[in-house]
């Protein structure tokens, strides 16, 4: 039975699951620059460019995160600003009121998805280290396509061995007693 090109097994070096690992791990305090640098250095290893693609595909959400958090953030003090009475009168109490609870529940969501980066790089950081080739959920189906790797099925570097063959069944002993 021919085996389909997407199918083949890859199996991977001791460098390559080391190199993968950092993609994951480096992000937390590189950012996107360590998962970038990584995937940009080791051009030759599928394994290691996709792990690194998908930390980096990773931050550039959490950057894109931050962006709109800064944009929504600006925004709002600008809108605050234009609420305040002019000509003297006092400021509604409620209003400092609300702006202090939405920065308060801005920072706590922002602290969850950092959270949430963090268990990433360290789940995928152990499952590189096995070697396997675990898509972050719908970052790594992205991965793959930008990579050209196959989006489902079997994972390149699966190291399946063929079933073992069925010895055949000895023949019944005869005996002349």
């Amino acid at each position: 039975m021919p085996v389909a090109a997407a199918e083949v097994p890859y199996s991977t070096t001791q460098d390559e699951r080391t190199i993968a690992v950092l993609a994951h791990a480096l992000q937390v305090v590189g950012w996107w620059i360590a998962p970038l640098v990584i995937f940009l250095v080791k051009g030759n290893s599928k394994f290691v460019r996709f792990h690194a693609l998908q930390a980096l595909l990773l931050q550039l959400v959490y950057l894109l995160f931050w962006g709109s958090v800064m944009v929504a953030y600006f925004a709002f003090i600008i809108a605050f600003v234009a609420k305040l009475p002019q000509g003297g009168r006092p400021v509604p109490p409620e209003l400092p009121s609300v702006m202090i609870l939405i920065v308060m529940f801005g920072m706590l969501f922002a602290w969850g998805f950092w959270i949430l980066v963090l268990l990433a790089a360290i789940v995928y950081s152990l499952k590189a280290g096995r070697g396997e080739w675990a898509n972050y959920p719908l970052l790594g189906s992205l991965a793959r396509k930008f990579l050209g790797l196959p989006p489902s099925g079997p994972s390149p570097s699966v190291m399946t061995p063929p079933p073992a063959p069925i010895p055949p069944s000895p023949e019944p002993l005869q005996s002349n007693i």
